[in-house]
């Protein structure tokens, strides 16, 4: 492949390191950290904390080099054996895991520390309780995945994949390890189907988006889809059970191929919630870590029936709802006035819109005269994006600071922050708890994604009367 071209030459201009490097930790790309004789950081793709290694070194700068594991003298107790054949540092290796080579009991522990380290070093914060990780399925744990579709015309052939370690290039997938197996098995049919297809070359993404009773595919095409394309795609969905969306541009353009069969959709059965969704709506990637947060969520919020309580990001109510079956009000506030819309829907068909209310708002704007608008609440729930909660946080910091900025205002007794970012945690617990007034009683890791670096978490917050 021309991707494995390029990395050789690359490869010819790494040096490889002449002592034996001991590493000490991992970083938050999933990285070896070491230190040569110089005392320079060295960051070693492949290496687990505690082994002896040397590295072909490939980037150098100032304070730091980076590179890939090339020997190991002394291995880690902890390293185990890929379950992928695509895993690895090899030329195509694919990119979508970066862990599968470290135990997955030690692959929560590394998340934990991260967390631990990003609330003290970024934050300054300290939870008084470290809570036990939530954890759950090592492998086929992912509902949600989105593969880059490529016709490779010299060699006739499509590849359907994530993207290569460190590469534009598709990863020549044949199985895959992290979702259900009866996707990974759809693998091959599916480039089989794109190669008969008459827009072949025109086809650059498939999405997966898996419901309890479901199997959603979302094609995005670049042309309309003849007569004949569409005909293949009915008889794939027959063979296969699976449900086609087309694509032809943005996501708001999702469209059902054809409409019957099941309604895509996720149970919530610890508070008899039923979550309908759109394949291109974000949804948790790990229904059964979904099924769990929301569980410890709710338990640490500790809802009192006579309590209101907002939900910040609310997106489709995936908290919101279960919150209504045990607070007396519930509000939901989203950006996206669509999301809103649906989540109105939701909470309708789970009987709770007499519990519920649902408004727009640009969170990333909130000031404090916002935030009062909104009124008083015993409990928040947030959930932001990857940016974390910035301006929301820095709202409820400047009114500590100032109470006349919004007269009458009190803020939560209780705040449940889940986050998909531990950095932008750490920044927003250090305006809570440093600036605010709140303590932060409790955290701990999600492993939502098993073999990724990427570390989800959840932190308690309480203010003293």
């Amino acid at each position: 492949m021309v991707g494995a071209r390029r990395r050789s030459s690359d490869n010819s201009r790494m040096t490889r390191t002449t002592e034996w490097l001991r590493v000490e930790s991992l970083d938050l790309e999933a990285q070896g950290v070491a230190h040569n004789a110089e005392g320079k950081v060295v960051f070693i793709d492949g290496a687990l904390p505690g082994e002896l290694v040397k590295a072909d070194i490939g980037r150098r700068k100032n304070n730091w080099e980076q590179g890939q594991l090339a020997e190991i003298r002394k291995e880690s107790p902890l390293r185990v054996a890929p379950r992928c054949p695509h895993f690895g540092l090899h030329a195509g290796a694919c990119g979508g895991c970066k862990m599968q080579h470290l135990h997955p009991a030690a692959q929560v522990a590394v998340k934990q520390r991260v967390v631990e380290d990003n609330l003290w070093h970024l934050g300054k914060v300290k939870p008084e309780v470290l809570l036990r990780p939530i954890e759950g399925p090592a492998w086929g744990y992912r509902y949600r995945a989105r593969f880059s579709v490529r016709y490779v015309q010299k060699k006739g052939v499509v590849l359907i994949g994530f993207h290569e370690r460190k590469s534009r290039y598709v990863a020549d997938m044949q199985v895959c390890k992290v979702v259900p197996p009866v996707v990974s098995d759809l693998l091959m049919p599916l480039r089989d189907l794109i190669m008969a297809m008459e827009e072949r070359d025109r086809l650059p993404q498939i999405e997966l988006a898996m419901g309890d009773e479901v199997i959603a595919l979302v094609l995005r095409h670049l042309n309309p889809l003849p007569d004949g394309d569409v005909a293949l795609l009915r008889a794939f969905a027959a063979t296969h059970c699976v449900q086609w969306w087309l694509q032809p541009k943005g996501p708001d353009t999702v469209r059902l191929l054809d409409d019957f069969g099941p309604q895509l959709s996720y149970a919530l059965p610890e508070f008899g919630i039923r979550m309908p969704f759109k394949p291109t709506d974000f949804t948790q990637v790990n229904p059964h870590i979904n099924a769990s947060l929301v569980g410890r969520a709710l338990r640490l919020l500790a809802v009192q029936p006579g309590d209101r309580v907002i939900d910040w990001f609310c997106g489709l109510g995936n908290f919101t709802l279960p919150l209504a079956t045990q607070a007396r009000e519930v509000l939901g506030i989203e950006g996206s006035e669509a999301l809103v819309q649906r989540s109105r829907e939701n909470a309708a068909a789970n009987g709770l819109a007499h519990k519920t209310r649902f408004v727009a708002r640009n969170l990333f704007e909130m000031t404090p005269e916002l935030l009062a608008q909104d009124g008083v609440a015993d409990r928040w729930l947030i959930d932001p994006p990857r940016e974390g909660a910035f301006a929301l946080a820095k709202a409820v910091a400047d009114i500590a600071q100032d109470p006349s900025l919004a007269p009458g205002w009190q803020p939560p007794k209780r705040i449940v922050y889940v986050s998909c970012n531990p950095a932008t945690l750490a920044r927003d617990a250090g305006l809570l708890v440093n600036v605010a007034g709140y303590r932060c009683t409790a955290a701990s890791a999600v492993n939502m994604f098993p073999h990724t670096a990427h570390v989800e978490s959840v932190a308690v917050f309480e203010r003293d009367a």
